[in-house]
């Protein structure tokens, strides 16, 4: 009798046509219209963590996005389930097979709708940020592949046309952590996941550059005040600091941003 590749699945449930038994279906829901996160791993009880707290957990149960996880180690070679080998050429640590990774992708990319990108979590690849995060909120899900050990084999990155992201210029035991940190960062933009619209404008990186500060009551505390211009109930001048501070902020903190910001106004049509 041949396996069932285990997938898991989290959100709000609807049934398709399929030829897997009744008592399986529950495994593998479909929910028609809900950005999806397909997350290709050895670890799919890491799955949803943190997403599954707070608004990213009430927007799952609520079908604004679900999450479908693929467990490497059900499609693994031979009685072991061996998923890794030693690298070709020699050196230290293994790698992911290329034969297991496809059978993998292959389930997942069949489940697939419409836009869905598949990325692989790698430090080589190209840094996340806001703009990546707005694009993929776009798309109609994304397919995330978790890389272990020294990662995995180059054809099957070649073979499927995989995009390489990276959390940043660190390296960490696998992909995981990244992959919910990615999601995190794009399911909070999906319409109806946020209570107030406008704190994915004003945030940092929406404009390009660092928020300003953040402040509540208590007005006094530790014998710091809360500065008058927020407490001034002038929207203008509260605008104006705000701007102000945004712009301090990222000037001492991120020259790198600020530059860019520098290069977006000189880019800009002067008003005549």
């Amino acid at each position: 009798m041949t396996d069932i590749p285990k997938t898991k699945a989290l959100g709000r449930k609807s049934i398709r046509p399929t030829f897997m038994p009744r008592e399986l279906m529950t495994e593998k829901p479909d929910l028609a219209g809900a950005w999806t996160a397909q997350i290709i791993t050895l670890f799919p009880g890491a799955f949803p963590g943190v997403l599954g707290e707070s608004l990213m957990g009430k927007a799952l149960k609520d079908g604004l996005w679900q999450l479908q996880t693929f467990d490497l180690r059900t499609y693994g070679i031979g009685k072991h389930k061996n998923v890794d080998d030693t690298p070709a050429g020699g050196g230290a640590g293994m790698v992911l097979r290329a034969d297991v990774l496809e059978a993998a992708i292959n389930d997942a990319r069949a489940g697939a709708r419409g836009n869905m990108p598949i990325i692989y979590l790698s430090p080589r690849g190209k840094p996340m940020d806001q703009a990546m995060m707005r694009d993929l909120a776009k798309a109609d899900g994304v397919t995330l592949l978790c890389g272990r050990f020294e990662g995995v084999d180059e054809r099957v990155l070649d073979h499927f046309n995989i995009q390489e992201i990276s959390l940043g210029d660190f390296v960490m035991t696998g992909g995981e952590l990244a992959a919910q940190a990615m999601i995190d960062a794009t399911v909070r933009l999906l319409p109806g996941v946020l209570g107030n619209a406008e704190s994915a404008i004003e945030e940092s990186f929406s404009n390009g550059m660092l928020e300003h500060p953040q402040y509540t009551k208590p007005a006094q505390w530790n014998d710091r005040d809360i500065p008058d211009v927020l407490l001034s109930g002038n929207h203008k001048n509260i605008a104006q600091w705000r701007r102000d501070q945004s712009e301090n902020i990222t000037r001492t903190r991120r020259p790198d941003l600020w530059d860019a910001h520098l290069a977006r106004q000189k880019k800009r049509p002067r008003n005549t």
